[in-house]
């Protein structure tokens, strides 16, 4: 395994690098770091939490000087991804003079402004708000000599590609350029051969699109069942938590069923304002929060690492939502926990996930002894699900230790309290750089 200080990092940045216990290099950091450094452009596929920020922030820092022009231009899809990535830049360069600045839609332009005029080398950014600031001569992009677009897949996937052009074309030719995206589509590929000259590419195996190093399980239900199984399992999973809702609607009411239990839960959707949205991120980073509950948009590359347990309280529409969304646990190579609740009218959007999933699946109808009874119009969809069946365990994978309502064969149906089930309390799930998973394995570039 490759430490930092074998990268060609200069001694401010070691500093600062080892203060965040950041020690040995994940796998993207290792191949791009002394690419970049060496000047060459790259094209890396990699998940948030697998370390690319710190892959093109720390190159980027050590070939900038202090001069308070814009040297350094990152460019995100969301506002939460912009502040940070801005927050990690900052951690980095702690020991150096550099400073660092983010611009986004939602926060008042004169604030943007005043931090611009203080002077500004590396610029974290929106498209749409990076664009409002060039056409009123607030920012200028003469000198910069570093660009990164991060989460590419994802500012096309929300129409940004136009504004993307737009920015490149005003930045000089002579510059260092890496894109990162957790998958290659053609508009990617297309867009690195018009802009990137001669990239290092850094392309991972297919399955690790696949959730590997997460415990993925599902549950089949009616929808007024939901919140008493939610319930169940947050109240038995240690750690942070992080509930999937797809609209905003859903989403306030989650998290009004929650508060009404006396659970600490914040949530962030598309209609709250820039302030509250902080606040809320702000309470969950720090751990004051234990559960975030969020649309698919509002929680676009967020990255907290004591995430255990990711719950799908909708089946989202696409299998790349779906893998963005259970990417928020088993963290830089830890272990999480992924369960996806399905209602019946959801079971064909599921069945089509399904068969994108790599890894094994735990059925949790069968753990838990739960019949699947599916309404006549319905049945047609159900496929290969074959719910219901005799109780295996409960709550959870059985290797999760021994649960509360666990068991095999009581009188319920859910078994009895010597079960070997559980919610999931184990500690085998708890940490740990993963062996084999999405984040922690070393991975195969080429």
């Amino acid at each position: 395994m490759t430490k930092f200080k074998e990268l060609g990092i200069n001694e401010n940045i070691l500093k600062a690098l080892d203060e965040m216990n950041f020690d040995d290099a994940f796998p993207i950091q290792e191949a791009a770091v002394p690419v970049l450094l060496s000047g060459r452009d790259v094209i890396g596929q990699a998940h948030t939490g697998s370390g690319k920020t710190a892959a093109y922030s720390v190159s980027m820092l050590q070939d900038i000087s202090p001069n308070k022009t814009i040297q350094g231009l990152i460019l995100a899809p969301t506002r939460e991804l912009t502040m940070q990535i801005t927050d990690e830049i900052k951690k980095f360069g702690k020991y150096t003079d550099i400073r660092v600045t983010a611009v986004y839609g939602g926060q008042n332009m004169s604030i943007q402004t005043d931090a611009l005029g203080r002077g500004v080398e590396i610029l974290v950014a929106t498209p749409g708000r990076l664009i409002d600031h060039l056409k009123r001569g607030t920012i200028e992009l003469n000198d910069v000599r570093h660009v990164v677009l991060d989460e590419a897949d994802t500012m096309l996937d929300m129409g940004f590609i136009d504004d993307i052009q737009f920015v490149l074309d005003l930045v000089p030719e002579k510059k260092v350029m890496s894109m990162f995206s957790a998958t290659m589509p053609v508009e990617i590929l297309r867009l690195s051969e018009e802009y990137l000259k001669n990239p290092k590419q850094f392309l991972l195996d297919a399955d690790d699109l696949s959730g590997e190093g997460i415990d993925q399980s599902f549950l089949v239900l009616r929808d007024r069942e939901k919140p008493e199984h939610l319930f169940n399992f947050i109240n038995n999973t240690k750690g942070q938590k992080i509930i999937f809702c797809s609209t905003k609607y859903r989403t306030r009411d989650v998290a009004r069923m929650l508060h009404r239990k006396k659970i600490d839960a914040v949530a962030i959707e598309g209609d709250m304002s820039q302030h509250r949205r902080e606040l809320s991120m702000g309470k969950f980073r720090s751990g004051k929060a234990e559960i975030l509950v969020a649309t698919d948009v509002a929680a676009r590359g967020i990255d907290v690492p004591r995430v255990q347990l990711v719950i799908n309280y909708d089946v989202p529409n696409q299998d790349l939502i779906y893998f963005h969304r259970i990417g928020r646990t088993a963290r830089a190579g830890a272990k999480g926990r992924a369960i996806t609740f399905v209602s019946y009218s959801s079971i064909s959007d599921w069945n089509m996930i399904k068969r994108q999933i790599k890894v094994e699946l735990t059925d949790l109808n069968k753990e838990l002894g739960i019949e699947v009874n599916i309404p006549d119009p319905l049945k047609r969809v159900v496929g290969s699900h074959g719910g219901g069946g005799p109780p295996r365990g409960g709550y959870g994978r059985r290797q999760f230790g021994r649960g509360k309502f666990g068991g095999r064969g009581g009188p319920s149906g859910r078994g009895g309290s010597r079960g070997r089930g559980g919610y999931g309390r184990g500690s085998n799930r708890d940490g740990g750089r993963g062996g084999n998973n999405r984040q922690g394995s070393r991975g195969r570039f080429r």
